[in-house]
């Protein structure tokens, strides 16, 4: 641990640094300590989940195979308990339908309930602010076609949107027991591999199966409704049924949360700037924050230029209050409690360097039209120091300041994931 006194005494010069510019350094951190990350359960355990079926597949895959990974509910929890004690502010857990605490007995999916997800909310209670939910429409064999709420038999539509239904009510009663409206994220898998002769059909049909699965109404201070959309994934390259047009559309048109994900779409595209585009019709968004390379590969995030682009859209838009922010990404090649810890303090010092830039200024040279002002302060603005009011931050918050997490992440493997 850093020396208590020299990070109080570091923060103290740049707050008075950062005033020269007419910023408040502890507003931005009492700002910063309402923002909450929606940690993803599945980095924990590689998307494998609690059903046992020993069924894959969906376009989900995590590479790697570093020891420790979670088996059973209660590793999970305990290496979840020891990622948000690294992590700085109050935060939220995005759990999959798979991972339902059956107690061995095997539950389809159109059949599980809020019963199957209880002993998470209680242990979720005084641990974190709110839980988030995903029905899982992947790694089953009614989804091992490709196809799930757009597929052409009835049938198999109608176990998908049952199945939407049913973890619709939890959410909705996991958001009214925390205190805090449940993100319920829809994404589907579907599409096809090579080109398909009929585009427009599984997509009307994709849009009849939502309505129908959103057909019950719950208050939004207990759930909140989004869907997904991707360019394309591992088995389908050619076409994918619920792209980001049609979602847009339809989050446009149903007034529901869109959820934008950094790796979903082509390599070369970002989604920073369609933040202010969207949140011109969108009353709310959701954010999946990844890195791909190459392709949708959700590596772990980095604190790199299009995280520090997507924090500025953030605070610059004030969108902070509108957007809900979760992590998604799946790294099964390296310490998995790491992984959790790495991107969520990349994602939380992204939004506070955003929150101290002086970026009001940046904005007052444009207006005026000096855009000589406006690039060469820009890049001034670079050199403020951002990493002593991180530091001070995360001291405060009784957590680990600088690299020194990662000595208690390696002494948790020794000591009990080298151990499963």
């Amino acid at each position: 641990m850093k020396d208590v006194s020299g990070i109080e005494t570091a923060y103290e010069l740049a707050k008075q640094r950062y005033a020269e510019f007419g910023v408040d350094t502890d507003a931005a951190l009492k700002q910063l300590g309402a923002t909450a990350i929606s940690l993803h359960c599945w980095q924990g355990d590689d998307v494998g989940g609690f059903e046992h079926s020993g069924v894959t597949g969906g376009g989900i895959q995590a590479t790697g195979n570093y020891p420790g990974r979670a088996q059973t509910i209660d590793q999970l929890r305990q290496d979840l308990e020891k990622a948000v004690g690294l992590i700085p502010g109050s935060h939220r857990l995005n759990l999959h339908a798979i991972y339902l605490d059956n107690r061995g007995q095997r539950i389809e999916r159109d059949q599980i309930g809020i019963e199957h997800f209880q002993s998470w909310i209680d242990w979720a209670k005084g641990r974190l602010v709110g839980l988030d939910f995903n029905p899982t429409f992947f790694a089953h064999p009614k989804a091992a076609d490709g196809f799930t709420l757009s597929h052409r038999d009835a049938g198999i539509r109608r176990f998908w949107i049952d199945h939407g239904r049913a973890c619709r009510r939890i959410a909705a009663e996991m958001g009214k027991q925390m205190g805090s409206p449940c993100v319920h994220n829809t994404w589907i898998p579907d599409g096809s591999k090579d080109i398909p002769a009929d585009r427009l059909g599984p997509r009307q049909r994709l849009i009849e199966s939502l309505d129908e699965m959103r057909s019950e109404r719950f208050d939004a201070s207990a759930m909140l409704d989004a869907v997904e959309g991707k360019l394309f994934g591992i088995g389908s390259e050619s076409y994918v049924v619920g792209s980001h047009e049609l979602y847009m559309g339809y989050a446009m048109s149903r007034r529901t949360l869109l959820c934008l994900d950094s790796g979903h779409f082509h390599p070369t595209e970002t989604i920073s700037d369609k933040l202010s585009a969207v949140s011109c019709f969108l009353d709310r968004l959701l954010l999946h924050v990844s890195r791909g390379v190459r392709w949708d590969s959700d590596h772990v995030v980095l604190l790199d230029d299009e995280l520090h682009a997507l924090a500025r859209e953030l605070v610059r838009c004030d969108l902070l209050g509108r957007v809900h922010i979760g992590l998604d990404y799946f790294d099964a090649s390296i310490n998995r409690i790491a992984a959790w810890v790495i991107g969520s303090r990349n994602m939380l010092r992204a939004l506070l360097t955003a929150m101290i830039e002086p970026w009001r200024h940046l904005q007052q040279y444009e207006n005026n039209g000096d855009l000589t002002a406006r690039l060469a302060m820009m890049e001034e603005f670079k050199n403020l120091p951002a990493a002593a009011v991180w530091e001070y931050y995360c001291l405060r918050n009784n957590v680990p300041v600088g690299p020194a997490w990662l000595a208690e992440v390696k002494a948790y493997e020794a000591s009990t994931l080298a151990k499963r």
